[in-house]
């Protein structure tokens, strides 16, 4: 079965299942396209959903019918949603990164294909586009933003060339961003260079990391005891920080490692779901490109 839509083709969707396919009730963190929501009502799962994009709601509430609870709002902040105050789940589900629609959708600026304006933004009404950030941020910024978020071992060259540019004219398009990427990286510059540093920037404006880095203790005492955290990512410094979280959370002894005896006490709030991060198929990502890159972690709390 394929729970695949023009909006969105939910990734590691029969995994996803699998983990959380036996729950009662489960938090769709980032409802999307609302495919792993369609998959988990269709196992007979009780699903709340939640998305900081009113598109994302529109599109799956038409979709799968407005008995669908959902609440527009973003996970990293979901004790400011009023209707899920101190509610817990016996599974969470994040997927994040932006849905095959955002990209997709020209309007919204996530892509590079020409002439799309340089928007981003996760929250259409949020006060910074990729546009305002890359004319306003001073060299030192964009440097560390394309060597922390975008992986770019030329940062500092192309920090530089993004702020000799706007000198002369303001950043206003996906052409402006892709012209400053060739000038530097030469010829030999493709989509896949300008999917990387696009998506450093987009993390960059959304503050998508310290985000998920404040939200993962949320969520964790969010679950129930023998609940599960199913976290999809697609960039390296998103899957490092789940790694680090569930390590950390799955260790008894918090005593130094040179330590001859365990003197602190510590009890694991939890283990590992699985020992390594599952990947997709060849299968998968020959029908869904844009699965190469995830990777999907789970963590179990305690029982």
């Amino acid at each position: 079965m394929t729970w695949e839509t023009t909006y969105h083709a939910p990734v590691l969707a029969r995994e996803v299942l699998e983990l959380l396919g036996n729950a009662s009730h489960v938090l769709d963190g980032t409802l999307g396209g609302g495919g792993h929501t369609a998959a988990l009502l269709a196992r007979g799962v009780r699903v709340t959903a939640i998305d900081r994009d009113p598109d994302a709601i529109a599109s799956a509430t038409a979709r799968l019918g407005a008995g669908l609870d959902c609440h527009l709002g973003n996970y990293a902040d979901l004790d400011l949603i009023p209707a899920l105050d101190g509610v817990t789940f016996d599974g969470i589900l994040l997927d994040l990164g932006v849905s095959s629609h955002q990209l997709d959708d020209e309007s919204r600026g996530f892509t590079f294909r020409r002439g799309a304006p340089l928007d981003m933004r996760m929250t259409p009404d949020a006060d910074q586009s990729a546009a305002d950030y890359l004319n306003t941020a001073d060299e030192r910024m964009l440097e560390e933003t394309l060597r922390q978020f975008a992986d770019e071992p030329r940062a500092r060259r192309l920090a530089r060339e993004i702020v000799r540019r706007r000198e002369s004219a303001p950043f206003q398009v996906s052409d402006d961003l892709v012209g400053a990427i060739r000038a530097v990286l030469g010829a030999s510059a493709g989509p896949s260079d300008f999917a990387r540093i696009f998506q450093g920037i987009r993390i960059a404006i959304n503050h998508e990391l310290d985000g998920l880095e404040a939200a993962l203790p949320d969520l964790r005492d969010r679950l129930t005891p023998g609940g599960r955290l199913v976290v999809i990512t697609y960039h390296s410094g998103e899957d490092r920080i789940v790694k680090h979280a569930f390590a950390e959370w799955s260790r008894a002894c918090t005593c130094p490692p040179r330590h001859p005896i365990c003197t602190c006490g510590g009890v694991a709030l939890g283990s590992l779901a699985m020992r390594k991060a599952i990947t997709a198929s060849d299968e998968e990502v020959a029908a869904n490109p844009r699965a190469r890159s995830a990777r999907l972690r789970a963590w179990q709390r305690a029982a």
